[in-house]
């Protein structure tokens, strides 16, 4: 157990802690193997290197400088009686933690250089974007479930097309930014639709009803709901699409050229990004249409009431 406690320090931290309690040990019986471990244990946390704690407090100062728009959002919204100020300290105290954590979480996976960590990753993305695009269409039934298995399938069809096509190499790097901007893009996406065609839906029940009742399919009998649900859905992304660089530079785009890259360099990659996002989020919100369906139609095709009866 000595020797194993032994090989988690290097030999400079054993060398200084020996050399530091010989002459106090040498008059005196020895000590139990479980104190003198635990004594070695508190020695090498104190003489650890801590130069990167360091090098992160001093990276931290422009953001820390930068909370100086949200102190002047802070008292705007305090003389204009708002009552915002709280949630805005709130919002960036979370903001703050949350970047931070992911920073040294996404330092660790970039350094495994493990498929394992790129999944998990992925998933907990995909599971958290499903809660919260759930939350969105919180009227339709198991609404978290049909998301997250909605955007699951988008993504992961665009992914794969893209590490296939040889786009991006499949390694933490890569794959984990680029997920991220396609599950986030796909998890608003799946939200407005199923929010979108439940309310369409209820807002036309009875023409819906008579569709089916003249012997329509439940998606013969909500074709045009559906359609009304994607186009409202899509739309803001392929505006986004369509005015990207006219009216403002996209965050990958911003990023590289602020990290030196080329402005060409950045735009090849930022189209690649748009052509990303528009698929992923088509296929994610047209499978959040099919998985809506059985629980807006009983087995006999009839409307369940239950569900949109609830404003």
């Amino acid at each position: 157990m000595i020797q194993s406690q032994k090989h988690l320090f290097s030999s400079s931290q054993l060398t200084s802690y020996n050399h530091h309690h010989a002459n106090s040990h040498r008059s005196t019986k020895p000590l139990p193997p479980i104190v003198w471990a635990l004594q070695l244990a508190f020695w090498g946390a104190f003489t650890m290197d801590f130069s990167w704690l360091l090098d992160f407090s001093k990276g931290m100062v422009k953001p820390a400088a930068a909370t100086a728009v949200v102190l002047m959002a802070v008292l705007l919204s305090y003389f204009q009686k708002l009552g915002l100020e709280g949630e805005m300290v709130y919002s960036i105290l979370r903001a703050f933690i949350q970047l931070s954590v992911i920073g040294f979480v996404l330092q660790f996976i970039f350094s495994q250089e493990n498929i394992g960590w790129i999944i998990l990753a992925y998933l907990f993305m995909v599971s958290v974007a499903g809660y919260t695009a759930g939350q969105r269409a919180k009227h339709v039934p198991r609404g978290k479930y049909v998301a997250g298995a909605s955007i699951l399938a988008g993504t992961a069809v665009t992914m794969f097309l893209l590490v296939a096509l040889n786009v991006f190499p499949f390694t933490p790097r890569y794959i984990i930014p680029v997920a991220g901007m396609m599950v986030g893009n796909a998890m608003t996406v799946t939200g407005v639709t199923m929010k979108r065609l439940r309310d369409d839906i209820r807002t036309q029940m009875n023409l819906v009803e008579t569709a089916l009742a003249l012997g329509a399919t439940p998606r013969q009998a909500t074709l045009q709901q559906v359609k009304r649900a994607l186009v409202i859905s899509l739309s803001p992304v392929l505006d986004n699409a369509k005015t990207v660089g006219l009216i403002s530079l996209p965050g990958a785009m911003t990023g590289l050229i602020m990290g030196g890259a080329s402005p060409l360099e950045a735009i090849q990659l930022q189209i690649v990004v748009m052509n990303m996002l528009i698929g992923a989020s088509t296929v994610s919100s047209i499978m959040s249409t099919y998985l809506c369906w059985p629980a807006f139609f009983t087995n006999a095709f009839q409307l369940e009431t239950k569900v949109f009866s609830a404003e």
